[in-house]
């Protein structure tokens, strides 16, 4: 059996949107004529950065009120660079039209209250006393009148979200421009993370292992020369070397990701950090392989600096699902200062780049130091 869908809720729904979109069409004829107000005086100061801000501030409202985001439009970097004015006043006839529709249906919904509660009443309503044909004639009059008024509401509507998208967004061919640099950026930035991973593997095989390695043959080779109790001393030499290197194993790829999930490999990473580190992973689906590896060398990188640099007593990592993307959080309370273009962090940021994602450092001085991935999922 299949669930029927609610009709009241969907009603109400439906009612709740009808409402949203004639209040917004309302404050779009109301900003129109702010946008009036300040293109008219901007024509004598346009290169003003006052103006210009002013300009910017009502574009991103505007952009906010058609539920468009300013940041895919470009609103929310960069020096304005004079279509927010352009916009502005060619938005106003927009804004008035709605403005008008909105009036013709005050005006008819006012009619009709006043036709209902004289003609309820038994009174005339403007000499017309009511009749049989007079009230089918004003029953079908108002419905087609308020079908035309409500079609004229989601019309402006849709030709003010169509007019901002298109004076305020970038070109096309720019924003393919720019995405086409962005791509060869993180692919370069991908080359250099990848080359300075296989580096820093070589270090730690070269300064940590192979020195372990080489102590432990002579300590074997000694103890063959008949120094039986350096044997305990060897073993002991053994067991740090595999230690050593089933950490270089993890960090040249965690494989614990694909049999124990993000969630256990992360509580690897706690177990095996120097200071307390509180995991808490909610995320209600997998994610893909990619986006797993990324988040956990993200939390992995961000633990170990705030154990080995920031002095921290207390480290929180939170890993989240928000609509499409996988946001990762890492916080501790150490000193802060944290440098977001040094070696760790950097390759952190490329590896995160080549996904789409976006990485952000927070570290003042003193801390605390709150290192954020969001990486899409869809």
């Amino acid at each position: 059996m299949t669930d029927r869908p609610n009709g009241t809720g969907d009603g109400t729904r439906v009612a709740a949107e009808g409402a949203r979109l004639l209040w917004t069409v309302v404050l779009g004829a109301a900003t129109a004529l702010l946008g009036l107000a300040l293109a008219l005086p901007a024509l004598a100061f346009a290169g003003r950065p006052a103006v210009s801000r002013a300009a910017r501030r009502l574009a991103v409202f505007e952009a906010r009120r058609l539920r468009l985001d300013p940041v895919a439009l470009g609103l929310d970097a960069g020096r304005p660079d004079g279509r927010e004015l352009r916009y502005l006043a060619a938005r106003v006839p927009v804004g008035v039209l709605g403005g008008l529709v909105v009036a013709l249906l005050v005006i008819g919904a006012g009619t009709a209250v006043a036709l209902a509660w004289s003609w309820g009443r038994g009174l005339p309503f403007d000499g017309m006393t009511p009749t049989a044909p007079l009230l089918a004639y004003a029953f079908l009059g108002g419905l087609v009148l308020l079908f035309l008024d409500l079609c004229g509401v989601a019309g402006v509507h849709a030709l003010e979200r169509r007019l901002a998208a298109r004076m305020l967004g970038s070109d096309p061919t720019e924003a393919l421009r720019r995405r086409i640099t962005e791509l060869a950026e993180s692919r370069a930035g991908v080359l250099t993370a990848v080359d300075s991973e296989r580096r820093r593997i070589e270090r730690d095989l070269h300064d940590g292992l192979q020195q372990r390695l080489v102590a432990l043959s002579m300590l074997v080779g000694r103890a063959r020369r008949g120094r039986p109790e350096l044997l305990e001393q060897a073993h002991e030499q053994a067991q740090q070397a595999l230690a050593e290197l089933r950490e270089v194993a993890w960090r040249v790829y965690p494989s614990g990701l694909d049999s124990l999930g993000l969630a256990d490999a992360l509580a690897g990473v706690a177990e095996r950090s120097g200071v307390p580190v509180k995991v808490v992973v909610d995320l209600p689906v997998r994610p893909p392989t990619a986006v797993e590896t990324a988040s956990y060398f993200v939390v992995s990188e961000a633990v170990t600096n705030a154990a080995k640099h920031a002095g921290a007593a207390a480290v929180t990592v939170e890993v989240r699902a928000h609509d499409t993307m996988v946001v990762v959080r890492v916080r501790d309370d150490g000193v802060g200062g944290a440098d977001p273009q040094g070696g760790g962090l950097s390759g952190l940021a490329r590896r995160v780049a080549a996904l789409d994602g976006r990485f952000t450092v927070t570290s003042p001085p003193g801390g605390p130091t709150t290192i954020e991935a969001e990486l899409p999922c869809g």
